[in-house]
C-alpha cells in the first residue's frame, strides 16, 4: 500500500519450484529421517521431475511421495540387489533419462547402498549431483552438547561381542567425538561395551528416534546412560544414533614430535622461530617447546 491507500499485489516465484526437467545426471537425494516436513523444496521438485527414482525400499518412499503428490516411477536398489541394478540405471542415464537416488531416510550412501551405483556412474561419465538435506549424523551432533569440530562416524558396530569390543579398543583413544548407529535390540549391550572399555565416565549422548514423535536425547557419562536405558522399556525402542566424547588429549602427547621437527627447523631459523612454527604444526605450547629446544641445545653444546 502507498501514501494513498493503493494496494500492490506482490506475487513471489519460487525459482526452484519453476525449474524445467532437470537435465541427465545421477541426483543423491537426501529425505526425512522421520518427520516428513524436514524436506527442502529442490528435492520436492527434482523427485517430481526426474525420469526415475532409486530407492533403498520402494515401499518407505512411497509414503513421502504420496505425502507430497509425487508421481515419478520408483525402482528398488539395495544392498542385495545393487550389483545386479546398478549397471542397468547407467544405461538408462547414457540414454539420457535423469535419475535419483534415496534411502529410507536421511542422505543416501552414509551407511545406506549406492556406492557400487555412483562409481558406475562416474566411470561412465555422468554427472553425479547433490540434493542435500537431512543427515542422522549431523542431526545427532547439532544436539548431543559434545564437541563437534572434529567426529568420526563409525555407523553400525558389529553384532557379535567380540567384534563389537574390538573395534571398540581400536577408538579407545580416539581424541574426535565418535559416532555411532545402533539399533534397538543391541542398544544395552553396545552402551555396556562402551562402557566397559571407555571407562563409564565417558561423556556420550543417546539420540533416540529422532525428529519423530517420541524422540528423546539423553546426556550423561555412558555409566548413567546404561542405567537409564536399562530401567525404561521405552528407551530401547526405535533408532539410535550414540555420540561418545573422544579420550581426552595427553598435552604432552605431541610433544616429543614437534622437539623432532624444531631440531631439524633450527639448522634454518632461529630458535624461537624454529619453536614457533614447530608449536603451530604439531599443536603445542609454544614457550614450553621452547624451552625444551633450548635445553637439548644446551646439552649438545
Amino acid at each position: 500500500m502507498d501514501g494513498r491507500g493503493t494496494h500492490y499485489k506482490i506475487e513471489f516465484i519460487n525459482p526452484i519450484m519453476s525449474q524445467a526437467t532437470p537435465t541427465t545426471a545421477l541426483y543423491i537425494v537426501a529425505t526425512p529421517i522421520g518427520n516428513l516436513e524436514d524436506i527442502s523444496y529442490r528435492a520436492v521438485q527434482l523427485l517430481s521431475s526426474v525420469d526415475l527414482v532409486a530407492a533403498e525400499d520402494t515401499r518407505r518412499t512411497r509414503v513421502l511421495f504420496d505425502h507430497y503428490g509425487i508421481k515419478t516411477a520408483l525402482t528398488a536398489l539395495h544392498e542385495h540387489n545393487e550389483t545386479a541394478a546398478a549397471p542397468g540405471l547407467v544405461q538408462r542415464m547414457l540414454a539420457g533419462e535423469a535419475v535419483a537416488l534415496v534411502s529410507d531416510a536421511g542422505t543416501p550412501l552414509v551407511s545406506d547402498p549406492g556406492f557400487r551405483l555412483i562409481n558406475l556412474a562416474i566411470e561412465a561419465g555422468i554427472d553425479v549431483l547433490t540434493v542435500p538435506g537431512v543427515s542422522a549424523v549431523t542431526a545427532s551432533l547439532s544436539v548431543a552438547g559434545l564437541p563437534t569440530d572434529r567426529f568420526v562416524f563409525q555407523g553400525f558396530l558389529p553384532s557379535k561381542q567380540a567384534a563389537r569390543t574390538a573395534l571398540l579398543e581400536h577408538l579407545q583413544y580416539e581424541y574426535c567425538t565418535l559416532v555411532f548407529f545402533e539399533s534397538s535390540h543391541r542398544i544395552l549391550a553396545s552402551i555396556e561395551d562402551m562402557a566397559a572399555v571407555f571407562g563409564g565416565n565417558r561423556r556420550a549422548a543417546v539420540c533416540r528416534e529422532l525428529t519423530k514423535r517420541f524422540e528423546t536425547t539423553l546426556r550423561g557419562t555412558l555409566h548413567e546412560l546404561h542405567q537409564t536405558i536399562a530401567e525404561d522399556r521405552d528407551q530401547q525402542k526405535g533408532e539410535f544414533v550414540v555420540v561418545v566424547a573422544g579420550a581426552e588429549k595427553d598435552p604432552d602427547a605431541d610433544m616429543p614430535g614437534a622437539i623432532e621437527m624444531g631440531i631439524a627447523l633450527q639448522e634454518y631459523l632461529s630458535g624461537s622461530q624454529a619453536a614457533r612454527v614447530a608449536a603451530k604444526l604439531c599443536g603445542v605450547n609454544r614457550r614450553e617447546l621452547y624451552q625444551r629446544l633450548s635445553r637439548s641445545t644446551e646439552k649438545e653444546t
